[in-house]
């Protein structure tokens, strides 16, 4: 079965104050270590979804140097899954399924993304998501079978519609990996998470 990979990356950063898919971590920026998050976990091909504009400077620069293929989400006023739509209309026919990614969760592991390919392909499950000590995190696996849902523009809370609509079948797989939870989303999280006695 072919998984795909999309970065959500077209978020305003509103609460960060600056792009987060441009802030570094161990010499990469985030963009490229969530692309390579997903590529190196097993995801033939990765979409990464950037703001309007974006594919013509760095962002996109960063990311088809990466291996990824930039798209923008155009959308004014955008939510995550208005990304996500456009993120899994780029991927390929062949594309059984599709691991989503937000560029603010650039300390997840590619193992958990490897993780999460065996059991869909073991399982065949619709949602296939990483849980950490009890947790739910990112990133996280919908199954073609589920994008016709994903699609539905009357979906009130997004994704989470989704997953919550197939509590019953959802496979979590337990991941001794922190980076899950993670969510540098402020500089306070930046400075606690990725750079600890730095400056953002």
């Amino acid at each position: 079965m072919s998984v795909g990979g999309v970065v959500l990356a077209a978020g305003r950063s509103s609460r960060m104050g600056k792009s987060k898919a441009l802030l570094e971590i161990e010499g990469e920026t985030f963009l490229e270590r969530t692309i390579g998050i997903l590529l190196e976990g097993g995801c033939g091909v990765v979409a990464a979804v950037l703001a309007a504009g974006e594919a013509g400077r760095r962002p996109g620069a960063l990311a088809r140097a990466r291996g990824a293929r930039p798209v923008e989400n155009r959308l004014e006023g955008a939510e995550q899954i208005d990304s996500l739509r456009v993120g899994l209309e780029a991927l390929p026919e062949e594309a059984e399924a599709a691991i989503a990614l937000p560029v603010d969760h650039p300390l997840a592991d590619a193992q958990t993304v490897a993780a999460l390919i065996r059991t869909f392909r073991s399982s065949g499950a619709p949602i296939v998501r990483p849980v950490y000590h009890d947790h739910p995190g990112h990133p996280v696996l919908f199954a073609r079978v589920v994008w016709d849902e994903l699609a539905d523009p009357t979906l009130a809370e997004g994704a989470r519609d989704v997953v919550h609509r197939h509590a019953e079948s959802i496979r979590d797989v337990p991941i001794d990996d922190r980076g899950v939870t993670i969510d540098v989303n402020t500089p306070d999280d930046y400075q606690r998470e990725v750079a600890p006695g730095g400056r953002l």
